[in-house]
């Protein structure tokens, strides 16, 4: 399993998930799909390439005389990160009153998550992985 630190921003997250998508690329293409739509020049998505790199989420390799590069991380295994880092922060220390919470907006978005939620709570204690 490699080991990688997460996205810091939207704009980190955003290259990422381009690279995802394009399954491998040069900053070029990924400064056209991300950077130049947002106004960003040339040089703020190397920078956020680099970063991305540096986190262990993209490799690097060189395609003739350019530098082509390809996902590290898997997308599954980013995004479980991402929403386990998200549901913490959202969770602090007193997290009884966030999950109530949390448990009311379901229901009120769609009833039938409040089965999903069920079940994976199920599946979760049945797994050893409970209290």
């Amino acid at each position: 399993m490699a080991s990688f630190r997460l996205p810091a921003d939207d704009l980190e997250y955003a290259v990422l998930r381009a690279l995802w998508d394009l399954g491998h690329g040069s900053v070029r293409e990924l400064h056209e799909r991300v950077g130049a739509p947002a106004g960003l020049v040339y040089t703020t998505t190397a920078k956020v390439v680099d970063r991305l790199r540096d986190k262990g989420l993209i490799e690097r390799s060189r395609a003739g005389g350019a530098f082509v590069y390809a996902p590290r991380a898997e997308r599954d295994s980013v995004e479980r990160a991402r929403a386990r880092q998200l549901i913490s922060r959202f969770l602090g220390p007193g997290p009884h009153a966030a999950v109530a919470a949390l448990v009311d907006a379901a229901g009120d978005i769609d009833p039938a998550l409040l089965d999903a939620l069920e079940r994976a709570i199920q599946s979760r204690k049945g797994s050893g992985h409970g209290t």
